[in-house]
C-alpha cells in the first residue's frame, strides 16, 4: 500500500494548520483561554513581558486577520482577567498570572509540536519553512493589493 502525496496548495496547508491548532485549542480550553488570547500573550512575552498596546493589537490583526475592534477586545479581556496590566498609558505587561499561564501554554504547545514534527528530517522542515514563508509573503501582497 502506498500513500499518495497531495500537491501543496491552500487546502493542504490549511488542513495542517487547523489540525495543529485544534490540538492546541484542547490545551487552551482547559484554562479557559481563547486562541486569540494566547496569541496576544505570546506577543507580549516575545517583547520581553511588556509591549505597546498598539503593537499587540497589530500582531493580532496582522497574524490572525481579525478586525481591530476584535483585537482590542482580546487585549481588554486579558486585562480584565488580570493576565495583563497597564503599567503606563499605551503599554501592557504580563502579570504573574499571565506569565504563569503563558508558560504553561508554551510548554504544552512545544510538547505538541515535538510529537507532530517528530521524525521529519530537519532539511524537510527547513524547506517547508522557506516555502510557507514565501506563500505567506505572496498572500500578504495579494491582500495589500485588493
Amino acid at each position: 500500500m502506498t500513500t499518495s502525496v497531495p500537491p501543496v496548495n491552500g487546502q493542504v496547508i490549511g488542513l495542517a494548520h487547523y489540525a495543529s491548532r485544534a490540538a492546541l485549542e484542547r490545551v487552551l480550553a482547559r484554562s479557559g483561554t481563547t486562541f486569540e488570547q494566547s496569541v496576544a500573550l505570546r506577543a507580549v512575552s516575545d517583547n520581553g513581558g511588556t509591549a505597546e498596546r498598539a503593537r499587540v493589537v497589530g500582531r493580532l490583526t496582522g497574524a490572525l486577520k481579525i478586525e481591530e475592534p476584535a483585537a482590542l477586545r482580546t487585549v481588554d479581556e486579558l486585562t480584565a482577567l488580570k493576565l495583563l496590566e497597564e503599567p503606563a498609558p499605551g503599554q501592557v505587561s504580563l502579570t504573574d498570572g499571565g506569565l504563569e499561564l503563558f508558560a504553561s501554554i508554551r510548554t504544552a504547545g512545544d510538547e505538541i509540536a515535538a510529537r507532530v514534527y517528530a521524525g521529519i528530517p530537519a532539511e524537510d522542515l527547513a524547506t517547508a519553512g522557506r516555502v510557507l514563508a514565501l506563500v505567506t509573503e505572496r498572500a500578504e501582497a495579494e491582500l495589500a493589493g485588493s
